[in-house]
């Protein structure tokens, strides 16, 4: 590609510029396939559950850390971005807002959808978390881009509750 593009700044003369021309589209689009596979490969190649786990890694100095993970490897990408986004602005949320000693995350596959607890048994400060801050809109808005529920309780802790239908048909891409 570089090779062409030095082959057109210095051949400027029909027909062959234009033949250069063509070629260098096809070149540039076939980088470009290339690279969404490429993208492709590694988006999928993600580990849900490891994932998880090294997002709450750090916390279980300080917290009792409760991890279920109860799903398959075949999880959709849309999916395990959601789950994994949800899970790192919970535990910022823990760490900021509140004074839990506790935290549950749990992910379970069911039959027709994809469900995520995430539960704390602290208080939430006073902080705009208290009443439903960005972090919260955001997972709210990438829960319902998929089509799921996303619901947010402050009774005995604080309570995240996410359930995605399974289903390519079911979501679009976030």
């Amino acid at each position: 590609i570089l090779q062409m593009g030095a082959l057109l700044t210095i051949q400027r003369e029909e027909p062959l510029h234009g033949q250069l021309c063509s070629v260098n589209d096809t070149l540039n689009q076939a980088m470009t396939s290339i690279r969404e596979s490429v993208h492709d490969l590694h988006d999928d190649a993600v580990d849900l559950r490891q994932v998880i786990s090294d997002v709450l890694a750090p916390m279980r100095e300080s917290y009792e850390v409760i991890f279920e993970y109860d799903m398959s490897r075949e999880v959709e990408r849309d999916v395990k971005y959601c789950f994994i986004t949800a899970v790192k602005e919970a535990v910022s949320n823990v760490i900021k807002h509140s004074d839990a000693v506790t935290v549950c995350i749990v992910l379970r596959e069911q039959p027709a959808f994809y469900q995520l607890l995430i539960e704390d048994n602290g208080t939430v400060g006073k902080s705009k978390e208290a009443s439903g801050g960005m972090g919260l809109e955001s997972m709210r808005e990438r829960v319902e881009k998929l089509n799921g529920i996303f619901r947010a309780e402050r009774e005995n802790g604080f309570k995240i509750f996410i359930s995605i239908p399974k289903g390519k048909e079911g979501h679009v891409s976030v």
